[in-house]
């Protein structure tokens, strides 16, 4: 297997929340990849602060082991908030996922939207191909 270490950067983030915001990274379609997200950077490049929120959207079908918690929908994934309307004073960067590690599944999106576009964006992530 091929463990590939990757970079995404984004300059000036959505607005608004909706199906056309840009995404910051899109899984690969091929269902041989797997990808893992091990930080994001969120940094306001703006002189107030910007409330900033992370979604990750995802309709792959389910893991038939999704805990056993009878609980839980049956079908496809749903589109989540990692952080929602988290507020970034000026000049300053937020990482969120640090420590942390999202496993993506094949077309899974991660997309970040702000009430201001003056958001930079840093996605380090690592793709394993066999």
């Amino acid at each position: 297997m091929a463990n590939t270490f990757r970079v995404s950067t984004r300059n000036q983030v959505a607005t608004s929340e909706g199906h056309n915001t840009a995404p910051i990274y899109t899984a690969p379609s091929s269902p041989s990849t797997t990808t893992i997200v091990l930080s994001l950077l969120l940094s306001n490049i703006h002189t107030s602060s910007i409330k900033v929120s992370v979604v990750l959207s995802s309709d792959t079908a389910k893991s038939d082991n999704d805990g056993q918690n009878s609980n839980v929908n049956s079908g496809a994934n749903e589109d989540v908030h990692i952080i929602k309307n988290v507020t970034i004073e000026e000049e300053t960067s937020l990482e969120i996922m640090s420590g942390q590690k999202y496993v993506l599944q094949p077309t899974d999106i991660i997309k970040v939207y702000a009430d201001n576009a003056n958001v930079d964006v840093v996605l380090s992530y690592m793709e394993i191909t066999p």
